[in-house]
């Protein structure tokens, strides 16, 4: 039987031999009581490579975002994010639950402009949540892996710091940004407070973030760490294949985007073959990293999903019309093509069948 081709997520990858034999050597120790080399090697190298003084290995990127609300916010004040933001979409509402914030959507599509944040600030007034931080999401997940426009980035920060606000980067896929870009990942860091970075999204490692910023910003997080259940004893294993990421994957990444043009290349040649009830058929943009959204309106994202499947391909539902296949590490070269074929087979499957009626369809 053969294999199926998962595209549902850059997180699906395993670990390479040469990954596994790293993690197996590392030297280890009490990382909680701050006595792991590799974990140290680990945090040095994120704050070299983001331009921070000092940086956090955490188990996940939803802890790193949420730490670092809790470093720069208390109960009761608002965050300004992106429209469709992970800390507030993906995080299962840890923001209110633990710093006790609420959102303000600037934007539409994810991405904002410095016009868009001085709108979102609220007055001073005690009536009011205290506006107190602009988080930035690069790339954005669900806008399709769009990377944030760097002029747009200085000028939210200028805006920031001249109401007092604080800055946090969720750079879950800042690896693929500065390829796209062509930036360096401190360049796109820079005007950051904080800067949370993920090693298994992309990069093909098995588990970890970090958090990066000032040292006194990574002093409060510690403790934030431990109070949310993120303390590891010998966490080397881990930082191991982390370090091996970086060193070692970052230069791949553009391969994951030339996988994801082929393959929306392919979708939106399927759907402009596809035989014309009404318009539109199917809504595929140009993907910037890794990610390809397909939008088939009135009809519901599983019957693409099951489609796929059926083709051997696995992708996954991101909104009631709306499927998300992800390229990555673990996508041969040899299975592009295979992958493409079939995804554009499956979408003709689906734009031959009738629309469903107005307000049925998948998961919202």
């Amino acid at each position: 039987m053969q294999a199926m081709i998962d595209l549902r997520s850059d997180t699906v990858t395993r670990p390479t031999a040469a990954m596994r034999a790293a993690m197996a050597a590392a030297e280890v120790g009490d990382d909680v009581y701050r006595e792991d080399p590799t974990v140290r090697r680990l945090e040095e190298r994120v704050a070299e490579l983001t331009g921070k003084e000092a940086a956090l290995f955490v188990p996940s990127g939803t802890m790193g975002n949420q730490i670092a609300l809790l470093c720069h916010t208390q109960r009761g004040d608002e965050v300004i994010a992106g429209e469709g933001a992970h800390c507030a979409h993906y995080e299962s509402g840890a923001a209110p639950a633990w710093s006790g914030v609420q959102f303000a959507f600037a934007g539409r599509g994810g991405l904002f402009t410095a016009e868009d944040v001085e709108d979102a600030i609220k007055p001073p007034q005690y009536y009011l949540p205290r506006t107190r931080v602009v988080a930035i999401e690069n790339t954005h997940n669900r806008a399709g892996g769009r990377v944030f426009p760097q002029r747009d980035v200085l000028a939210i920060a200028e805006v920031a710091r001249a109401h007092g606000l604080a800055l946090h980067l969720d750079g879950a896929r800042i690896w693929n940004a500065a390829v796209a870009s062509g930036r360096t990942v401190a360049e796109l860091a820079g005007p950051f407070d904080t800067v949370s970075v993920c090693f298994s999204k992309g990069l093909g490692a098995p588990v970890g973030s970090a958090l990066a910023g000032s040292a006194d910003a990574v002093r409060a997080a510690l403790r934030f760490r431990k109070m949310l259940g993120g303390g590891m004893r010998q966490a080397g294993v881990l930082a191991a294949a982390a370090l091996h990421a970086l060193a070692h994957h970052r230069d791949r990444i553009a391969e994951d985007h030339d996988s994801a043009r082929a393959i929306a290349s392919a979708l939106r040649a399927a759907a402009r073959r596809a035989p014309p009830p009404e318009p539109p058929h199917a809504t595929i943009d140009e993907p910037e990293t890794n990610i390809v959204y397909v939008d088939t309106p009135g009809r519901p994202a599983e019957r693409l999903v099951d489609a796929a499947r059926r083709r051997g391909v696995l992708v996954g539902a991101a909104g009631r019309s709306a499927v998300r296949a992800v390229t990555h590490l673990d996508l041969a070269p040899d299975q592009v093509a295979p992958a493409a074929r079939a995804l554009a087979e499956a979408l003709a499957e689906v734009l031959a069948t009738p629309r469903a009626p107005r307000g049925a369809g998948g998961r919202a």
